[in-house]
This record gives C-alpha cells, sequence and structure tokens, in this order.
C-alpha cells in the first residue's frame, strides 16, 4: 500500500508572487509530489503551502522549497502580522495513509538534519518530533520571534536541535516537526443566529465554556482558588470550534477544526452536533468540507452510518463514500466531488487502467493483437470475479429476512471478500506492468560491453517482478477461498450455486497464475529463488485442488437437498 505524507510549510513572504512562485516552482519540480493549496496572506506577509506525495519526495520538496526561501526572503527586512521565526518558518509532516506518526517522526529528523547541515538554518523540532518536552509547543519553539533570535541562540537551553547555534540574520530558524491531520470541517444550520450557533459549538469544543453562576451568559464568572476563570468542558476532545454566519449561504454554521481525527471522527462531530442542536431547537441540515480529507476518514463516516442501519460494509468504496456524503449532507452547499476532495484520489494519475475499461472494453482489450494484457493479468481478473461472488453472497446474508441477528457476521465476511477483491484487481493492471517492465528491459542499449551488464540486469530484475507477480495472486485467489467456502455452507442458501462459481473462478485463477509463475521463472538465473517459487506454487496447486472439491461437493449437496 502506498504511504502518504503531507506537507504543510509556512513561508515568510505573502505579498511578492515572483519569489512564492519561485518557491513553489522548486517544490512542485519534485517528482512524487502534488501540490494540494498555496494559500498567501498579505497582511500576515506569510504563504501556508500544501502539498502531498510519498515521503522521500516531500521531503525532497520540502527541502527545495526551505532552500529557495533560505535564498528568496531577507527575515532582517520581513514585517507581518503573524508570530514568525524564520524565511521557512514551520514545516510539518503529517501522516495521511499507510504511514504511522514515528514513521513521520523519523523523516522530520531527517529532513531537520539535512536542511541543518546543508543550509546552515538552526532547527527546532516541534508537536510528535520534539526531542525536549516544552519543545512540543510551537508557541514556546517562536516565543522572541525573529528578533529575540540572537540572543536566544547564545544561551545553552536554546540549542537547537539540527544545524549550528549561530543567528542567521536572512534566514533565521526554522520549526520542523509531526502533527496530526487537522480537518476544517463546518456544520450548515436551519438559523441565522450567530449567539446559537456559538452556544452549540461551546456545548461540542474542548475548550468547553467559561462557568457562570446562575445565567450562562449573564451570570457572574467562577473562578478558581488562582483566581483563574472555571471552564465546563465540551463533549469533544481534539475540538476547536466557534459559531458564525455565512452570507453567502444565508446560514449559521458551526466552524469546527478537528485537530486529530483519530480522537474525534468527522462522523461523531456530526452525530454530537445534530444531538447538541436538537436540543436548542435547532436542525442541522447538512455539512461542509474545507480543503481535502484523507479516505479512510470518509470511509470511516460511511461505515459508521452502515452500521447504524445495520448494514454491510463490505461494499465498495464508492458507495462507502455516497453513503457518507448523504448521511453528513456534504452536498448540500455544493456538488461533493471526491476527485477534488479525498486526498488518495486526487493523486491517483491519469493514465487509463485496465480495471477501469469496461467488461467488453477489457474483453477487447485482451483479443486485440498486443501481448498485454494476457493471462496473468486475466487470472487475476477471475480470481477477483470469483470471490466477488461470494462477496454478493454474505451482503445477501447480511440483509436476509428471519437473519437480522447475524448482519454483523456476514459483514465481516463481506468485508473480508472485498479487501481479497480489491488486491486481485490491483494485480490485474500489475501484472501488464510487469510484462512492460519485461519489454523495457528489452528495449536498453547493449553496444558496450557495460550496457549489456546493465541491460542483463535489468531483465533479470523484470523478471523476478513477473515471477512475484502471478504468484501473489496465487496466494490471494487460495486465501479467498476460506470466504468462498463458509459463504458455500453458512450463507443464503438460495444463492449458494454462486459461491460454487467462485470457488471455479478462484480455482481457474490459481491455476492460470501458475502457469505464468513456471513460464517466467525458465527466464530467471536465480536457480534457488526459482526452486523455492516453483516449491510453493505446486503446493497451492494441490491446496486450491482440493479445496475447490470440498466446496463443489457442499454446493452440490446443498442443491439437491
Amino acid at each position: 500500500m502506498k504511504q502518504i505524507l503531507e506537507c504543510v510549510p509556512n513561508f515568510s513572504e505573502g505579498n511578492d508572487e515572483k519569489v512564492i512562485k519561485q518557491i513553489t516552482d522548486a517544490i512542485e519540480a519534485v517528482d512524487g509530489v502534488k501540490m494540494l493549496d498555496v494559500d498567501p496572506g498579505k497582511a500576515t506577509n506569510r504563504t501556508v503551502v500544501t502539498f502531498v506525495g510519498d515521503p522521500d519526495s516531500v521531503i525532497e520538496a520540502a527541502f527545495q522549497g526551505i532552500k529557495t526561501a533560505s535564498e528568496l526572503i531577507d527575515m532582517s527586512k520581513h514585517k507581518g502580522a503573524h508570530p514568525r521565526f524564520g524565511a521557512t518558518d514551520v514545516c510539518p509532516l503529517i501522516p495521511v495513509s499507510n504511514i504511522t506518526m514515528e514513521e513521520a517522526v523519523e523523516y522530520a529528523y531527517k529532513l531537520a538534519q539535512r536542511v541543518g547541515d546543508e543550509l546552515g538554518i538552526p532547527i527546532y523540532c516541534y508537536e510528535f518530533a520534539a526531542k525536549q518536552p516544552e519543545r512540543k509547543s510551537l508557541a514556546f519553539c517562536r516565543s522572541g520571534e525573529y528578533e529575540g533570535l540572537k540572543e536566544k541562540l547564545t544561551k545553552p537551553e536554546w540549542k537547537p536541535d539540527y544545524g549550528p547555534a549561530e543567528f542567521n540574520s536572512k534566514s533565521g530558524v526554522t520549526a520542523i516537526g509531526a502533527r496530526n491531520f487537522l480537518v476544517a470541517y463546518n456544520v450548515n444550520l436551519n438559523t441565522t443566529s450567530t449567539r446559537r450557533a456559538n452556544a452549540i459549538a461551546f456545548d461540542i469544543r474542548e475548550a468547553g465554556r467559561i462557568l457562570r453562576e446562575g445565567n450562562k451568559v449573564t451570570g457572574k464568572v467562577v473562578k478558581d482558588e488562582n483566581g483563574e476563570p472555571v471552564r465546563v468542558a465540551g463533549d469533544l476532545k481534539a475540538t476547536r470550534a466557534i459559531g458564525w454566519y455565512i452570507e453567502e449561504y444565508g446560514i449559521a454554521q458551526i466552524s469546527i477544526n478537528l485537530t486529530d481525527i483519530n480522537v474525534t471522527s468527522i462522523h461523531e462531530a456530526f452525530d454530537k452536533t445534530c444531538q447538541r442542536a436538537q436540543e436548542r431547537g435547532i436542525r442541522v441540515t447538512g455539512s461542509e468540507l474545507v480543503g481535502v480529507v484523507p479516505l479512510k476518514a470518509m470511509l470511516d463516516a460511511g461505515k459508521y452510518f452502515l452500521k447504524k442501519q445495520n448494514r454491510s460494509t463490505g461494499i465498495s468504496d464508492e458507495e462507502i463514500i455516497k453513503i457518507a456524503v448523504k448521511s453528513l449532507g456534504l452536498d448540500e452547499l455544493y456538488p461533493f466531488d471526491p476527485k477534488k476532495k479525498i486526498i488518495e484520489y486526487m493523486l491517483e494519475d491519469d493514465q487509463e487502467k485496465l480495471i477501469d475499461l469496461t467488461v467488453k472494453g477489457f474483453a477487447y482489450e485482451t483479443a486485440s493483437e498486443s501481448p498485454a494484457p494476457g493471462g496473468g493479468s486475466v487470472s487475476a481478473y477471475v480470481g477477483s470475479l470469483g470471490i466477488s461472488l461470494a462477496t454478493m453472497v454474505a451482503n445477501l446474508s447480511s440483509h436476509k429476512r428471519g437473519w437480522d441477528d447475524r448482519w454483523e457476521e456476514f459483514s465481516d465476511w463481506a468485508d473480508k471478500g472485498k479487501a481479497y477483491n480489491e488486491e486481485l484487481l490491483r494485480l490485474v493492471d500489475e501484472d501488464t506492468n510487469a510484462f512492460n517492465q519485461i519489454m523495457a528491459a528489452f528495449g536498453l542499449p547493449k553496444g558496450t560491453d557495460a550496457e549489456k551488464a546493465e541491460r542483463k540486469k535489468a531483465i533479470q530484475a523484470a523478471t523476478k517482478f513477473a515471477i512475484e507477480i502471478p504468484l501473489k495472486v496465487m496466494r490471494v485467489a487460495l486465501d479467498s477461498m476460506d470466504v468462498i467456502e463458509t459463504m458455500a455452507t453458512i450463507g443464503n442458501p438460495n444463492s449458494v450455486s454462486d459461491a460454487g462459481v467462485g470457488a471455479l473462478c478462484a480455482r481457474t485463477a490459481v491455476m492460470g497464475a501458475y502457469l505464468n509463475v513456471k513460464i517466467n521463472a525458465a527466464d530467471y538465473d536465480d536457480k534457488e529463488f526459482v526452486n523455492a517459487v516453483l516449491a510453493e506454487a505446486e503446493d497451492m496447486v494441490e491446496k486450491v485442488t482440493l479445496k475447490e472439491a470440498e466446496i463443489l461437493k457442499s454446493v452440490k449437496k446443498c442443491i439437491d437437498n
């Protein structure tokens, strides 16, 4: 699974468009990253840039952006309304998909060390990357701002985490860290009252409201033994919220910042807001996502609402997202386009994939004079059809009349089937990619001895990949037989024949992929690797044959009875 990391550097220039463009051009020149947003502020004299990509590409792009900013921005001449202490003031890394916070922290350290060593800029690490507890706070790291740096850097307690403990008058200091993904989320109300929207915001936000005697609005403020106002905590952790009126839409909204969607999710914030609004005689009519969101957040929301209906979650991501959009009312103010709002979808390339073809299109493409797609891709596709049938049986079983108390059991099986199906569909295109890599390797020049050696090395690497892909198809298709067998034995009996067809498809996928493993293995020089692969493949052939026979026996018994 592809790892996705987000980076949101803040550069201390918000007025000079030429400087901003040179910085963003340096970032976008790095392959593997996609720019999501460039937001310059004139009063703050600051530009917030947001881009995403695989971790190594993001780190390289961040370095190039910081380097360009250090060349073009002179902090000794900078003025702006926002607190700042560096040309690149802050550069947080945010894990988005298939990457842990711990990994993001390591990438932050890698970036910090390179910036410190190569550019001579002092670095403070903050948030999850903080090396000292007090430096977790960005405000603490930035205390004294640029104007206080010269004296600050002479103090032992302010020694940078990376880079020299010397005042860099042009570039200042940069804070590099790792933080959680922040979701900007607005909930729409059927009122124009900002005061009432604020009241709901105070109910839900973590900071809550100041405690007052008697009347919550006009009563005397209650203070603690230190003379500080006592606060009543709100319902939701890691949540900031305020009410406002949006003239463009003619409604009041609750503007919410979810600072850690692993603590408070979008759907939890929505449901709690609905509850609190209803208590005040107000109705939530929909909501709005500002900016972009990770795919997982949308899938979690869709699954949450499906489970509330006792419905199976083992359906396509597209359908799950539709449920999320409708349940949250994300299309109330304007159409919600997943391709423009979900980060993973925004990163997809425009190259046409086999799995995006119609059924007819795939058949015609296979039948054409092109050697790809071939048997490997078709084997993976047949396997996906097999597990699709078993997943269908699980979904039908989850809402079979009289089986209401078993919906969750079958939903779990449908989820397993969906996971196998998605992997097999991915392997449809991956097998053709493997073939293309072999063709590309054979096309390399072979004039000099060095070129011949490099060409042979590339051919062998591509051949190994072409062995590993169908081997993976075999493994996944064989594993999918567990779901198929279960649906053949305990699933909706009206669909038992579908489970039987699924078993036939799964065996075909294993046997077809086995042929591809064997033919590609013949051209690979590492015979120890080849022998191990063939031994595993032949074992899978034996297992799938036995499994198919067991399933078909069970299916026949059910049909005959």
